[in-house]
This record gives C-alpha cells, structure tokens and sequence, in this order.
C-alpha cells in the first residue's frame, strides 16, 4: 500500500497523456525499440537515480532513471525492476509497482519506453555495481527538485533548450533530457511546481558531450547511513 503523499502520482499515473509527458511519441508505423525505466518513490520522499560513467559512447554523465531494455518475455515492468537491481543492486522483491506512465519516444535512440512507478516499501542499499556502466547513484529528495533554487534551463551545444535540475551532494550535477522532462512535466500535472526562473541558463557540461574528466563526489547517502 502506497503512502498517502504518493495517492496524487497514482491518480495522476491514470489521467495522463503521452502528450502531457512529451511532444514525441512513437508513430503508428513505426518498428521500434523497448525499454523501460523505474521511477522509483523512497520512504524519504524522494527519487532513485543514476549517473552513467563519462566514458560512455552514448549520453556520457546523462542522469537518468535505471532502466533499460525489454528483453524478450519480459514486460515492461519486470525490464524496469531487472535493470534497477543490475544498476543499482536494489532488492526488487521489496519494490510495489503501482502505476505506469504511457509509452514515451526518444527518436534519436528510438526508443519507446515505458515509465513504471515504484513505491520503495521496503528499502535496500543502493550503490554502483558496475563502474562501466554506472558513475553514481543518488537519491534525490523530492523537495530538493521542487526547490526554484535547483531549477535551471539547460543548453545543449545544438542550441536545443530544456528544462534542468541541479542535483548530487553540491548541487553540481546536471539533470536535464528526457529524464528531467518526464519529472518537470509530472510536477506540473500535479500543480506541484512552484515558480521558477526559466531564464536561469545552464549550459550543458562538456564531459556530458565529449565524456570528459568529472571530479568523483560521494553518491547519496542510504538510509542507513542518514
């Protein structure tokens, strides 16, 4: 059972739109690739996320919800729920999916993924399982990304502008892309958004193109260590 601060998301898990999420979405015709990705609530009001290594091919630094493919036989949520335990060594066994978001496109990768909405009912340590593939791990309070303090629009060297969040233990970590869409949007679904300064400009760091070198911080802290 999920609780009571969560019950909005839930509600709103039901009325939402792939167009309240995003403006892409996967056309008719099109042969796409699966994924899914777990958004997933902690005890402490708060949100699971990676940092992937800088050293990545693809999207190097990018902060993103865990997640990953579809293998064949799997659902969604059981992809949403392997991944999470292969990238952050959570107990999947003591997460409560209780809704899902609509299927959502991102056309350079093309991707169709789906978001699972996880409740953290009972909570494990969480850290880096493999360094390759995975940089940091934190947990994200939800205050911190209501906080207009931790707003920022962020700037792709395309000239692409998004909406951004300043996350990690000195603010310092850039949350921006298909991620930070997903939560600004369902903020504002959720009339949870508080005013912010969308002039605030934030350009995005250069490792997260190139890959470059990054000072290594400490991930969040478990609850056991709070």
């Amino acid at each position: 059972m999920i609780p009571d601060w969560l019950e909005p998301v839930a509600g709103a898990a039901g009325e939402i739109t792939a167009d309240d999420l995003t403006r892409f979405v996967p056309p008719d015709d099109a042969i796409t690739r699966r994924g899914a990705v777990l958004m997933l609530f902690g005890q402490q009001r708060d949100l699971l996320l990676t940092e992937r290594a800088h050293d990545m091919r693809s999207h190097p630094g990018q902060v993103s919800f865990p997640g990953g493919s579809i293998d064949p036989g799997e659902t969604p949520r059981q992809a949403a729920l392997r991944e999470a335990e292969e990238e952050t060594g959570l107990r999947a066994a003591g997460v409560e999916v209780f809704a899902e978001l609509p299927e959502l496109w991102l056309p350079p990768s093309n991707f169709a993924v789906t978001p699972i909405l996880g409740w953290w009912a009972e909570e494990s340590p969480v850290g880096v399982v493999d360094p390759a593939e995975v940089h940091a791990v934190y947990r994200v309070p939800l205050e911190e990304l209501l906080d207009p303090a931790h707003r920022v629009s962020v700037r792709h060297p395309s000239g692409w502008v998004g909406p951004g969040f300043l996350i990690g233990p000195q603010h310092d970590v850039v949350l921006w892309g298909f991620t930070a869409g997903i939560i600004s949007r369902l903020l504002d679904f959720l009339e949870w958004t508080r005013p912010w300064d969308v002039r605030r400009m934030r350009d995005l760091p250069a490792y997260m193109v190139q890959g470059g070198p990054r000072p290594v911080y400490r991930p969040a802290a478990t609850p056991e260590e709070r």
